[in-house]
């Protein structure tokens, strides 16, 4: 989709489809909106009146505006799109009707789409923040994932052109900024989305390493893929363990962005679990939904998403992204319930469950960023059931050992739209990962099971400022929500790019 922005009175654009919006309650609409409205001869304030246009949010009402009824009047059509009600009006309903007015285009079979940027007037949104969200939304919620469909022959193609119009060309340098920096993101989490869509079969530890490697010779990033022996020689028990029951062979990748190379101290590490199919070892996993275990890498499909873009942004500050990728399998060799194996920093550990695999890759990827002089961590991981059952599918559960990092992710989530919530670690739970014959279990039991991984993850962070991000169930949906498909989400790749902005200013 090409996507830009014109300095233009908006009744005098040429295009398919003028998109307008409209606030909740507003009898007679003013700024863009209004002069669209006089254009038409008070046609929107008459569907107002009448009940036809209410400004609900996600409300689409389209127009039709022949040259032969409105001879000054440039668009073809007018599609007007509810905003809700002005005093719960932010960054999140830009995304969520800019995504509803793209799959609504493209339902219609329109080429060219032409909006104002909603919220840059009446909304009082900066124009950078609005335009930034719009084309976020248009993007993510444009998104479909076809690669493997042959039989569609007669679904409708995607927007091909979607022009941003202002009449203040004071605002027109913001906006420019805005779209860049909306594609940027919205670039990444996309590149997540196909990460986790892929089959297994068709993304095995090693495609993902040459995706990193690709990545990293096209964005001057730096990018280290160490081999079952080197990990070995590294001490990284608890990962190889996790990888002895699969023929495919593990790739710990590691990519680094430096942005202040004379300062190596200011670094955050982002590290993401990387089962590139987990059936749950020796605990074998139940058939039914089996198939989604294709994404039990979304972890870090987000991380190495996240640092493709935070390349092409340039901050100040220099991040790592680890993934230790590996399946996870039932074969003759693997690892068995009851096993105790070392991990990198020398903690031991006994295996009560071998479905429980991706804190033990992430105790190794941790004890590895600490090697290397890591003084923040992030980690992001499809960890725990436990997860959805304590939020829902809507919002991540955060852990972590420092409060000012902890304040700054979820800080970050919210302005991104990719909700996030703070649970505790606290001492009774840290108790049920105690083991008689190791220093610590890889679980806890059924209760508190996300909070139980989190301290076992905790563990391993020790006093390195660390926060954890278990996205078992916002990493993919059963059905489309606002600018999330159905599938992958890509949550939370912009909350990672937008946390290390922010670090970095």
């Amino acid at each position: 989709m090409e996507i830009s922005v014109v300095h233009s009175d908006v009744t005098k654009i040429e295009t398919d489809v003028l998109v307008v919006n409209l606030f909740k309650g507003v009898s007679s609409p003013g700024g863009a909106t209004g002069a669209v409205d006089k254009a038409l001869f008070g046609l929107i304030t008459d569907l107002i009146s009448e009940g036809e246009v209410t400004g609900t949010l996600n409300e689409l009402t389209l127009i039709h505006t022949p040259s032969s009824a409105y001879a000054d009047f440039a668009p073809d059509r007018v599609l007007i799109a509810g905003l809700g009600s002005d005093d719960s009006f932010d960054t999140d309903a830009i995304r969520k009707v800019s995504a509803s007015v793209i799959r609504k285009l493209r339902a219609a079979g329109i080429k060219h789409a032409s909006t104002i940027v909603h919220g840059a007037g009446i909304g009082g949104l900066d124009p950078r923040a609005a335009s930034q969200a719009l084309v976020e939304g248009a993007l993510l919620g444009a998104y479909r994932f076809l690669k493997y469909r042959t039989t569609d022959k007669n679904r409708k193609p995607d927007l091909s052109k979607f022009t941003l119009v202002e009449a203040d060309d004071r605002k027109i340098t913001k906006i420019e900024e805005g779209i860049v920096r909306g594609q940027i993101y919205a670039g990444a989490e996309i590149l997540s989305r196909d990460l986790v869509n892929e089959p297994a079969n068709k993304l095995a530890p090693a495609d993902l390493a040459a995706v990193s490697l690709n990545l990293a010779a096209e964005n001057n990033i730096s990018c280290l893929v160490l081999e079952e022996q080197d990990v070995a020689k590294l001490g990284m028990g608890a990962y190889l363990g996790v990888s002895q029951g699969g023929e495919r062979p593990l790739k710990f990748i590691h990519m680094t962005y430096q942005g202040d190379a004379g300062s190596l101290d200011n670094n955050i590490w982002l590290i993401g679990k990387g089962i590139t199919f987990d059936s749950g070892g020796i605990s074998l996993k139940p058939g039914l939904g089996m198939g989604k275990m294709k994404g039990d890498m979304g972890g870090g499909a987000s991380v190495i998403a996240a640092i493709q873009a935070i390349s092409q942004l340039k901050p100040k500050i220099n991040v790592h992204v680890v993934c230790a990728a590996t399946d996870n399998m039932p074969g003759g060799s693997a690892q068995r319930p009851g096993d105790v194996v070392t991990a990198m920093n020398g903690m031991t550990i006994e295996i009560d469950n071998t479905d429980a695999e991706g804190r033990l890759t992430l105790a190794d990827a941790i004890g590895y960023a600490q090697s290397k002089g890591a003084t923040k961590i992030v980690d992001v991981a499809t960890l725990t059931g436990a997860a959805r059952i304590a939020l829902g599918d809507g919002v991540t559960p955060v852990f972590g050992n420092d409060e000012s990092l902890i304040e700054a992710v979820l800080e970050t989530s919210s302005a991104v739209g990719e909700p996030m919530w703070r649970l505790p670690l606290d001492p009774v739970t840290k108790r049920q990962n105690a083991s008689k014959v190791a220093d610590l279990k890889n679980t806890g039991g059924r209760g508190g099971g996300s909070t139980t991984a989190a301290h076992f993850i905790a563990s391993f962070a020790g006093e390195t400022p660390w926060v954890h991000l278990d996205i078992a169930a916002t990493s993919m949906l059963d059905s489309t929500r606002d600018w999330m498909p159905a599938g992958a989400t890509g949550v939370p790749t912009r909350s990672l790019i937008e946390l290390v902005m922010r670090l970095a200013s």
